[in-house]
């Protein structure tokens, strides 16, 4: 069976994307911080028919990273499709205006976002090369592409993020190695509304736009969800 490995997986976005590619046939890999959590998440894939694993790994932990998507790898024989979308948590992530931004919180949100979807990739990607095809999805919200001074280090990083992938989906296309890399922007907050004037989606809502990327729109670089 075809499998994906769902970096940042977690009870809202992750397990909507685990149950839209689990129910095509797809074996799902789960990698986050916490193990309770994966395993109750498991349970509910397994519940549903689709067969499941937790691989706990922080994406700050580079090389914990590259051995839990390893791990994941080798129990389920190769990952065909990487969806790379951790999320902080309030307590952790300090959002900053752009005139109050310090290195410091940026450098916490590049490290979060674009180098551990940098080591991500780079567990992945040997192996879709030698078989000449995979797809990689990276999620952010969409200041990505539309700035909110709210959260502007959020933002700097998210479009660092961003920007890499164009250029990640570029190369592959060009040489045609029948990779497929996209962006997948979300204008809209998850389940509840937590930044006001945001409005909040179902996650069953978005995850179309993953399958489309990974079926009918390998040509495209990015799609964006909005209300």
């Amino acid at each position: 069976m075809p499998s994906i490995a769902i970096v940042g997986a977690g009870p809202q976005m992750g397990l909507a994307i685990a149950r839209t590619f689990g129910s095509q046939g797809f074996d799902v890999a789960l990698i986050s911080r916490n193990r309770d959590k994966l395993d109750d998440l498991v349970g509910k894939l397994e519940a549903e028919g689709i067969d499941a694993a937790a691989f706990p790994a922080n994406v700050l932990d580079r090389a914990g990273l590259t051995r839990a998507i390893e791990s994941a790898a080798a129990e389920f024989g190769g990952i065909e499709v990487l969806e790379y979308s951790p999320v902080g948590t309030f307590g952790s992530t300090a959002l900053t205006a752009p005139a109050g931004t310090e290195p410091s919180h940026v450098e916490f949100e590049m490290n979060f976002q674009l180098y551990g979807a940098i080591a991500a990739t780079r567990a992945v990607l040997p192996a879709m090369r030698e078989a000449g095809a995979g797809t990689l999805l990276y999620t952010t919200g969409a200041g990505s592409i539309w700035p909110d001074p709210r959260v502007a280090n959020v933002n700097a990083a998210a479009a660092a993020l961003r920007n890499w992938v164009m250029n990640l989906h570029k190369e592959l296309a060009d040489a045609g190695t029948g990779i497929q890399a996209a962006h997948v922007g979300i204008d809209s907050s998850i389940g509840i509304s937590v930044i006001p004037g945001v409005e909040a989606a179902r996650p069953e809502q978005i995850t179309p736009l993953y399958w489309d990327l990974h079926t009918t729109k390998r040509h495209q670089a990015e799609l964006v969800f909005k209300l």
